[in-house]
């Protein structure tokens, strides 16, 4: 791979555009007035918005997408893309005549080749990968863009761990934005403050979620790096914990200032954080909090600097992970001198980004909540949140907890077998489904009814769905009005919430037909 990314002006295409990390850097990118092109199977609410902002989307993975660059011109001949191509998203060069459907227009000479980008999921195996290849494209990582990206900001914040990262960079851009600071913001899940997982500012400030899975995570040096905790989750990619340290040592040694949680004990250990943050008072960190109340409507706690006490912390996220959380950006905002007033007023604001313990809705008195929690100390975490929600809604009993999960992976899924089969306590009734693959081959080794025979070792209401829609009906049959339903996961298991959702309105509104006050 070329390892200089080229900003004079020279196209960009995606292969994969659409998916969450890619799509966050062809936002900045289009937005930045770069030309964006990509590819996708299928369209999302993100390639709209890419869209809307002037990237060109295929809608296929193939090789004939590299055809729209092989293409020649005599210097100054220009071309155009009408707004009819541009509906279906079958994109081609049409000769410039005065249409009244022209909406962008291009002008090429020369060789005038991509520079592609792909994530750890595209390989040779390929075909567009194997056309770029062929053409002489300069193909990149998303990582090697990204850090291109960051090296064009004096303040960057680059935010890393094994969890936490995506609500915690998303807290830090927040807090910067609500401060009025106008940062640029690249995360791994989408906010609704900013409407998406990238923001486009004007200021020197860049915030960045920095993924340490593919171990990409070495390219990355930020003037302000953030590690949140440190275990192994990708066994698909790293064989020890070792190779994780090591990962994340990289990463420190790149970084001006690094600050870290030293509750966990692999950050408090071997990367001995220059600015460090903790739960616990006795632990001697930079920053930490005593006086907390966790409760099912949020958090408080007292902020304490150095010895001196800072003020009040209010938060409306769930839990003592979201608490250190914030913690990690009351550190960065003193960092960047803002007075603590600024940073709490931003953090108690702030709503969280999408997936993560995200309300979706109610439907027939049944409260449905998305979260994206795919390793075991997550499903903890998560798990702990929902009951403490579920206690504290003023009912005369508290809700059922009702966990769906659907592992991740079958790599991960069989190295943490026994910590999945012990993560489900806080729950009263656990639904697994089968394995979300994320394009790992499935070699026959463990499977969804594995896992969820494991569980029910250590629960005794376990019960194992095939398929998302056998997941789906005995959901309909199952869940009744009071319970908390907890989606968990990181693949597409959520898309059954909207179909029970309605199923559950049309419960309530017959109940309410039947029974007429």
């Amino acid at each position: 791979m070329q390892n200089q990314i080229d900003f004079s002006g020279r196209p960009f295409h995606f292969i994969g555009i659409g998916g969450i990390g890619m799509s966050a850097l062809a936002y900045i990118l289009a937005k930045s007035q770069w030309p964006v092109y990509g590819s996708d199977i299928r369209s999302s609410h993100i390639t709209q918005s890419l869209q809307e902002i002037g990237a060109h989307i295929f809608w296929r993975q193939d090789a004939s997408n590299l055809d729209f660059f092989r293409q020649r011109s005599e210097p100054g001949e220009k071309y155009l893309v009408s707004v009819a191509a541009a509906e279906t998203g079958e994109y081609g060069l049409t000769a410039v005549t005065p249409r009244t459907e022209v909406s962008k227009t291009l002008e090429m000479s020369g060789d005038w080749l991509p520079q592609v980008i792909c994530s750890t999921a595209i390989n040779r195996s390929n075909a567009e990968y194997r056309a770029a290849l062929d053409l002489g494209c300069p193909i990149f990582h998303r990582s090697d863009l990204l850090a291109a990206l960051m090296g064009q900001y004096p303040q960057s914040i680059a935010v890393a761990g094994t969890h936490g990262k995506t609500t915690t960079s998303s807290a830090i851009g927040y807090m910067l934005l609500s401060a009025g600071l106008d940062p640029t913001i690249v995360v791994g899940g989408e906010v609704n403050a900013w409407g998406g997982n990238a923001r486009m500012g004007s200021s020197p400030l860049f915030v960045a979620e920095a993924d340490e899975s593919d171990g990409s995570l070495v390219k990355l040096a930020a003037k302000i790096g953030v590690v949140t905790n440190i275990e192994l989750d990708h066994p698909d990619h790293y064989e020890s914990i070792e190779q994780v340290v090591a990962t994340f040592q990289v990463f420190q040694q790149q970084c001006e200032t690094l600050v870290g949680s030293i509750d966990c004990p692999i950050v408090r250990e071997r990367l001995q954080p220059s600015l460090s943050y903790s739960l616990r008072p006795e632990a001697g960190a930079d920053y930490t909090v005593d006086c907390v109340a966790y409760r099912a409507d949020g958090t408080t706690a007292r902020v304490w600097e150095r010895g001196a006490i800072l003020g009040q912390l209010s938060l409306s996220l769930l839990g003592e992970h979201n608490l250190s959380n914030a913690l990690a950006v009351v550190a960065v905002g003193r960092l960047l001198g803002l007075d603590f007033k600024m940073i709490a007023a931003g953090l108690a604001s702030f709503e969280g980004s999408r997936r993560r313990f995200e309300r979706r809705g109610e439907a027939n008195g049944i409260l449905f909540v998305d979260d994206y929690a795919h390793h075991p100390s997550e499903i903890r975490a998560t798990l702990s949140s929902a009951r403490l929600h579920a206690r504290g809604l003023g009912s005369t009993a508290p809700r059922r907890v009702v966990a769906i999960f659907q592992p991740h992976r079958y790599s991960r899924t069989e190295a943490f077998l026994s910590e999945f089969a012990e993560s489900f306590g806080e729950a009263d009734l656990v639904v697994v489904s089968d394995i979300y693959s994320a394009g790992e081959p499935n070699l026959g080794k463990i499977s969804g009814n594995t896992v969820a025979e494991a569980i029910s070792k250590h629960h005794p209401g376990v019960h194992y769905q095939s398929s998302l829609e056998a997941v789906a009906e005995f959901l309909k049959k199952t869940l009744m009005p009071g319970d908390l339903a907890l989606f968990l996961g990181a693949g597409n298991l959520n898309q059954t919430i909207p179909e029970l959702m309605a199923f559950h309105r049309e419960v309530a509104t017959s109940e309410v037909a039947r029974h007429p006050a």
